[in-house]
């Protein structure tokens, strides 16, 4: 259509040739830029945490694409680093893998930590701390579902198990990894344990406020091995990661249950392993 348009107005060729592009909608390179950034923080969000090849995948960037929006996001202070051993690995190079930092959190918006938080606050001045526990222990019942048979599949050895729950959590993008500690003499074996790290966790500042979710996750973790593991660290106490030693030198609990004294008795002594590392 344009080319017989043209030709009906003799000189008009010549005068189009002259008129600039920017006469369309302009697009500035920031703009496309900025755009493009704010795709791989939302990827973050959603995948998190992720490798900068994954995301290069999700996205359909280049390598070297990837790796520039990640670096001036990590340089803006909105996404950070855990460096994390993928589990059963040797000894390397732990994986560089993205996860939005409290900032990152803070832009995206993060109304939906505030309401919860709240919610949380006024059932504690309704109904008391016990509320809180019960709603903590719901919330990680269907983890303990999901990852049953998985860890039973394992085995009664207990490191077997506590590979499988890390494997498990990794699924679920607490980034986890577990090492393996074996005593030698002249310290018993009985000492032998297995160190599980979480690199990530979706409520970190709500069990900032509220640790009744630490104590309940332990918890299931207990119940998963069958053997009373303690919390080092958590995320939400200032803690690099979340470590739970898992004893692997002592003989199994008798039954895959908590205290019989209830969860009131077992949170307390949790509270007192949660310090900072």
């Amino acid at each position: 259509m344009s080319a017989k348009r043209h030709s009906a107005a003799g000189a008009a060729p010549a005068a189009a040739s002259a008129v600039p592009v920017s006469v369309a909608p302009e697009v500035s390179v920031s703009d496309t830029e900025d755009r493009t950034r704010d795709r791989v923080l939302n990827a973050v969000l959603e995948h998190g945490p992720v490798s900068a090849a994954e995301l290069g995948e999700l996205l359909g960037f280049t390598p070297a694409a990837v790796r520039r929006h990640l670096d001036h996001l990590e340089r803006a202070g909105v996404i950070e680093v855990k460096r994390v051993a993928k589990a059963g690995a040797g000894a390397g190079r732990p994986a560089r893998r993205y996860v939005l930092s409290s900032q990152g959190q803070s832009k995206i918006g993060d109304d939906y930590l505030n309401i919860a938080g709240t919610a949380l606050r006024r059932l504690q001045e309704l109904a008391g701390n016990d509320a809180v526990r019960d709603f903590a222990v719901e919330r990680f019942a269907d983890m303990e579902q999901r990852y049953a048979p998985g860890i039973e599949a394992a085995g009664s050895d207990i490191t077997a198990r506590a590979m499988a729950l890390s494997k498990a959590l990794s699924r679920d993008g607490y980034v986890s990894s577990a090492a393996s500690i074996e005593s030698k003499a002249p310290l018993p074996a009985s000492l032998s344990s297995v160190q599980l790290c979480q690199g990530h966790c979706p409520i970190q500042h709500l069990a900032a406020d509220f640790p009744e979710f630490c104590d309940a996750e332990t918890e299931v973790f207990s119940r998963l091995l069958g053997v009373d593991v303690r919390r080092l660290s958590t995320l939400a106490r200032g803690g690099h990661v979340c470590t739970t030693h898992i004893p692997t030198g002592r003989p199994a609990m008798k039954e895959n249950t908590v205290s019989p004294d209830g969860p009131a008795a077992s949170r307390e002594e949790s509270n007192n392993q949660q310090g900072r590392p």
